[in-house]
């Protein structure tokens, strides 16, 4: 290692040991350290944003924020619905050796708390801690569904030194509940809160009946700016897991009203869960826009603090878009219509499923002088992958035991590509249970495990077909051998979570 190289990893060394000397990292490092943000939308599925070929919402930060940094055409959510999926963000282990594979309810094993998720375990390493041991100010602000406060899942017990939002994520399917978080503190923001689930099977439905005093996102979007503006002269690794677009829907009625009439011929009476709403497609519409709305607000406060170039803005999605409801509703959950807006283009499914519709998700990646603007990746990855990508981004070593690989030589030296190493993996108990492995352009799925008749095994060659269509699994037995062993070595036993294939 040259001597500069080595001077140069030393202060950085004794930065990460040290968080009390950062001021003096200048002296000790050539350039101040790179901030991180990661930004997670809620049930957004692959083509629900402009630069994915959207044409109905207009999203233009994200848009901008694509034309800045780099399109991944192939990237995958850690699990098709979201604390699983965040547990794989969070934990760096795919869903056959994560800790959390479903949305189980803390109080199912833990009567004595009244909301919030299965938690996660003390022994649990998350991507916040690595970062907030190496010094960095660690917050995150949105939906947090890894286990309610007092629990060892709690955000400040998993690396995060600040945490505004929802603990929960049944409180999460109002906009306008009564409480927050504030770390362990309660915070009461709507004497009047709005439910997230009513049904009204006659009369006139009316957005007005649905508006609450203090629209959560409003707030919560405003604790991020402050975090940022707050941090500006130290390190800061900052988490955004926004609630939008999943519902209730209940947006402000003026970004409503920016989308045409014509729009919505018919109300949507709860009938497929979550509340009424009588202007379904334009509040769908409205909560994308406004998703779009808060990122520009991000971007603008990095801007402000002069931090934009040295930060790296990662934007995705825990899983795919609203899922269906059968005969029950012309519209899927909520009153969304993901038909109308093309949401998942030619993928197969939605949220719930691990055909590509409910895990491939939307997601770019921007760093001023590192990542080339306005380029497209088509590399495969998956949430599993952040952990490792995050600490190689930010000089920091990874713990060992990590099921991703690192994406960062991929998204910063796209002429140097290289062929994925590890397969990605699905293990999911939920939605009569599924499991799901690519490994290479192949994909090997299998539904139906928890049902007295569990489905065949299912393979697609995803470079020729993937929308699923044609299923390979016939004429390939020996692919699907290796998928199935390639499940059966990357499965670990959950008693939580069981998931068996015959």
């Amino acid at each position: 290692m040259a001597r500069v190289e080595w001077v140069r990893w030393l202060g950085c060394v004794c930065v990460a040991l040290c968080g009390s000397i950062l001021e003096t990292r200048g002296a000790l490092c050539d350039e101040p350290r790179l901030n991180v943000v990661f930004i997670l939308a809620d049930d957004l599925g692959w083509g629900e944003i402009g630069c994915f070929g959207q044409e109905k919402i207009p999203t233009p930060n994200l848009d901008r924020l694509a034309s800045e940094g780099v399109r991944l055409t192939q990237h995958y959510s850690g699990a098709p619905v979201c604390a699983p999926s965040r547990c794989v963000l969070m934990t760096g282990r795919h869903l056959g050796h994560a800790e959390i594979r479903g949305n189980l309810q803390a109080k199912v094993n833990f009567p004595q708390f009244t909301e919030g998720q299965h938690p996660l375990s003390d022994e649990a390493l998350t991507i916040a801690e690595v970062f907030q041991r190496a010094g960095y100010a660690t917050g995150a602000f949105g939906k947090w569904g890894l286990g309610p406060v007092g629990s060892t899942g709690e955000p400040n017990r998993q690396g995060f030194d600040l945490f505004f939002g929802y603990n929960c994520q049944a409180v999460a399917h109002s906009y306008y509940p009564s409480h927050l978080w504030r770390n362990s503190e309660r915070i009461e923001i709507n004497p009047a809160p709005i439910p997230g689930h009513r049904k009204q099977p006659d009369g006139d439905v009316r957005m007005a009946d649905w508006i609450g005093e203090n629209y959560a996102p409003t707030l919560m979007i405003a604790e991020a700016e402050k975090f940022i503006a707050e941090h500006k002269k130290r390190p800061f690794f900052l988490y955004l897991p926004f609630i939008e677009p999943h519902v209730a829907m209940h947006p402000p009625q003026e970004l409503v009203e920016r989308f045409p009439v014509e729009w919505d011929s018919e109300v949507y009476r709860g009938e497929g869960g979550y509340l009424p709403h009588p202007r379904p497609r334009a509040a769908y519409a409205a909560m994308i826009h406004d998703l779009d709305r808060h990122v520009g607000r991000v971007l603008h406060a990095l801007e402000l603090a002069g931090v934009a170039d040295r930060t790296l803005v990662v934007f995705s999605s825990d899983n795919g878009s609203t899922l269906d409801v059968g005969d029950r509703s012309k519209f899927h959950v909520g009153g969304a219509d993901p038909r109308f807006f093309d949401s998942t283009k030619d993928l197969r499914g939605y949220k719930g499923s691990v055909y590509e519709g409910g895990l491939r998700v939307p997601t770019i990646v921007r760093l001023p002088g590192v990542i080339a603007p306005g380029t497209v990746n088509d590399s495969p990855g998956y949430f599993a992958d952040w952990f490792p990508t995050l600490c190689a981004a930010a000089a920091l070593e990874p713990p060992t035991g990590l099921d991703g690989e690192s994406l960062w030589q991929t998204m910063t030296k796209p002429h140097e590509q290289r062929l994925r190493q590890k397969p990605m993996v699905w293990v999911f108990p939920e939605y009569s249970g599924q499991v799901a492995v690519r490994f290479g352009d192949w994909k090997l799925v299998r539904r139906g495990l928890r049902t007295p008749q569990p489905g065949p095994w299912e393979l697609y060659n995803l470079t020729t077909d993937r929308s699923e269509t044609k299923n390979m699994a016939t004429d390939r037995p020996e692919l699907v051998s290796q998928g199935v062993e390639i499940l059966q070595r990357e499965t670990h036993d959950n008693p939580l979570f069981p998931v068996v294939w015959p």
